[in-house]
């Protein structure tokens, strides 16, 4: 986590320097020479504030995530953090169109190679999302595929976007996953994005687990688009 710590710091620092537009996610091809940067932070404490042993958060950990266009049916991406099992994670990732229609859904494939922990994993994935008239609905659904152990994980999150005034946004999220040998798991991650100036996005939100996650916490980031 140190590697994502210091991409975070440095991330923070170089989004400034790029300009901000509204956000597209997962399904939405980036243009050739366009991109998409973004840096979080969590911290989570058990529901049953009993448990904690201390005043602060039981756990905290930090992601980056990029997107490049490189031509008009090819993105290349960064995804660092942490994985579907909990581990830290660095995969690099393509993705291409399969359906990129102005009506109807647009449909991306997506496949990543890196590492969780200390193995090797492929992570292929499909996305598919809806543009509303305020707003969007995505889906996108991984695999992580741990070629050492064997071991397969699962990620499945639903998405819905609402577009306000002055360029703010209302996120809702439901996150899920399975990890292999343990049971399913489903969170809600509902957040509010406000434009920092002309050139960057903050995102503060919640998380609360609703099955096999015990857990509440806080979400805070910073996002654009160059």
């Amino acid at each position: 986590m140190r590697l994502c710590a210091a991409v975070l710091a440095v991330t923070i620092l170089v989004l400034t320097c790029f300009g901000c537009a509204p956000a597209q996610a997962g399904a939405w091809q980036r243009e050739k020479g366009a991109g998409f940067a973004m840096v979080s932070a969590q911290v989570s404490w058990p529901q049953d504030l009993l448990l904690a042993t201390a005043f602060g958060p039981t756990e905290d950990y930090q992601t980056f995530y990029l997107e490049y266009g490189l031509t008009p049916r090819l993105t290349l991406g960064l995804d660092l953090g942490r994985s579907v099992s909990g581990g830290d994670k660095t995969i690099v990732f393509f993705q291409t169109p399969l359906r990129n229609r102005d009506t109807g859904p647009k449909v991306a494939a997506q496949l990543g190679l890196g590492r969780i922990d200390s193995d090797t994993v492929v992570r292929p994935g499909l996305s598919v999302g809806w543009g509303l008239e305020r707003g969007w609905v995505s889906v996108d659904a991984l695999a992580e595929m741990h070629t050492g152990t064997g071991r397969n994980d699962l990620k499945l999150d639903v998405t819905w976007g609402r577009n306000l005034k002055d360029d703010r946004k209302l996120i809702l999220q439901m996150q899920s996953g399975l990890r292999q040998g343990d049971p399913a798991f489903a969170r809600l991650v509902p957040s509010y994005v406000v434009p920092l100036g002309q050139r960057l996005k903050a995102e503060v939100g919640g998380t609360y687990g609703l099955t096999g996650d015990s857990s509440m916490g806080l979400k805070f980031g910073l996002w654009t688009e160059f």
